[in-house]
């Protein structure tokens, strides 16, 4: 590891500021033969060009793609905190520690999940106010807001991702714990590095405000089926919200944004925007080119841009050529519930090794060429059925829309008002529907701190209760030692 790269993890201003110069790229065969110095790169040579604004833009994803962030880990992270998976590898570098819950400060990716988030912050901040003083290079302000939306929605992104493990749930003294610091200005020294945390409320309102404009200001759709899957668009805006939304138990205003792009009865398909749906067949979904109208956004990869080693979503769940996987599935978790059927076409996802059982979804190995998804279609209709559910009880449409994700899986289930004897065990089918349709995707112990419910345990991992420091992971070290206004977690 040279210094360069021991720089860049010890603290989110310093790494920002080291990042805010990478973003300037996108030049010619000259520029790149002779190029500036990326410590002298002016904003007007950064924003000389239309094309080096959008490469710019490029960039900006390209941060959120990064293997320690949604190009996979960030996922693995929230799936094995809780009860799916079994390490069989011990290996420390790819996430033994978040699997049995002996975090500390220093740990590995504590730090490094951190550092990435806050590289692309400042990233988004940077471009922002580049932009806005360059709008006249693009000569379109349309144009330039809806690139500036897609920054905002990058660092709501980002802001939300941050919530989910360094910060109390919201429902934890209703956003009034501690959340993470609020950087809105883009660094270019370390001048700015001691800034307090705001609180989970804030944080929320601010994730809000970027999630806002950018479904005001995005476009609502672009000219391929790759880029509505991986540029954000309204319906992108409008999806993430119903999932922070959810976190923060505004179950009314999850229907609010879901309505937008679900109707009222079935068939569930978006009417404006990208015509969002599920596909008759799951495995569509997860198959090249990755690009169905089900994914409202993943990160994408190509064998010349990779999420690296031991990143990819294949690299964790996937037996390998060694016949070994880092993390298998547990017999006693939800593949072996009684509600998920042999015949459910989830189950296909699923591959036996030995005495091993290995999830498969995402099998395009050895260089993990499978897409990463962020948020798909299945998960706003599950959303809107648990926020209907939880306001006006259990319903005809919040029973269609679970019965639309349940069916198109397994034929055999179609439930009835007959099968829930009161709103908490719709809940509860509700939550074993998640666990079996998004395996693998993140978004399993989510959904435990968003409710305050225990993390169940598994094999010789304990259960950790909402009351446990281990609850959620603590402050990064670097933050700590360089931000001398940033307080740990408890």
């Amino acid at each position: 590891m040279n210094n360069t790269i021991k720089f860049i993890q010890k603290t989110s201003v310093a790494l920002a500021f080291i990042g805010g110069t990478f973003i300037f790229s996108g030049c010619n065969s000259e520029e790149f033969l002779n190029p500036v110095p990326i410590t002298t790169i002016s904003d007007a040579s950064a924003f000389a060009t239309p094309a080096r604004i959008l490469n710019q833009v490029n960039g900006l994803y390209n941060n959120i793609q990064n293997g320690n962030f949604y190009g996979g880990r960030f996922q693995v992270y929230h799936d094995i905190r809780g009860e799916e998976f079994l390490n069989e590898t011990t290996n420390g570098v790819t996430g033994l520690q978040t699997w049995n819950h002996t975090l500390v400060a220093s740990t590995n990716e504590v730090n490094n999940l951190w550092n990435q988030v806050y590289f692309t912050i400042n990233n988004c901040n940077l471009f922002i106010e580049g932009l806005e003083a360059n709008k006249a290079v693009l000569g379109n302000d349309a144009l330039a807001n809806n690139y500036i939306a897609e920054a905002r929605f990058i660092r709501g992104l980002c802001y939300y991702s941050l919530l989910t493990l360094y910060s109390r749930p919201f429902a934890d003294g209703n956003g009034s714990k501690l959340g993470v610091p609020l950087r809105l200005k883009g660094e270019k020294s370390d001048g700015g590095n001691d800034l307090a945390r705001a609180t989970v409320a804030e944080t929320y309102d601010q994730v809000l405000a970027d999630l806002n404009f950018a479904e005001t200001n995005l476009p609502a759709n672009y000219s391929s089926a790759l880029l509505n899957t991986t540029r954000a668009h309204k319906n992108t805006a409008i999806a993430l919200k119903t999932r922070v939304y959810l976190s923060m138990q505004r179950y009314n205003d999850v229907i609010t944004e879901a309505n937008k792009l679900v109707p009222n009865a079935a068939p569930f398909k978006a009417a404006s925007g990208v015509a969002h749906e599920l596909q008759a067949d799951i495995a569509k979904t997860f198959a090249p080119p990755h690009t169905t109208t089900e994914s409202i956004l993943s990160m994408p990869f190509t064998e010349n841009d990779l999420p690296g080693t031991q990143n990819g979503l294949g690299s964790y769940y996937n037996p390998g050529p060694r016949g070994i996987g880092d993390f298998s599935l547990n017999p006693a978790g939800i593949i072996n519930n009684a509600a998920f059927n042999a015949g459910d076409a989830r189950k296909k996802f699923v591959t036996t090794v030995g005495s091993k059982i290995y999830l498969n979804k995402f099998p395009l190995g050895p260089q993990h060429l499978d897409y990463a998804p962020v948020i798909r279609y299945a998960e706003v209709l599950l959303n809107a059925a648990e926020a209907i559910a939880r306001t006006s009880g259990v319903n005809d449409r919040a029973i269609a829309l679970l019965n639309a994700v349940r069916t198109r899986s397994d034929a055999t289930k179609t439930f009835t008002a007959a099968d829930f004897a009161d709103t908490n065990a719709f809940i509860s089918a509700l939550l074993l529907e998640r666990r079996m349709e998004f395996l693998g995707e993140g978004l399993r112990s989510l959904d435990c701190t968003r409710l305050l419910l225990p993390i169940p345990g598994k094999a010789n991992v304990a259960t950790i209760l909402p009351t446990q420091p281990d609850y959620i992971w603590p402050i990064p070290q670097g933050e700590l030692i360089a931000n001398k206004l940033c307080l740990p977690n408890n």
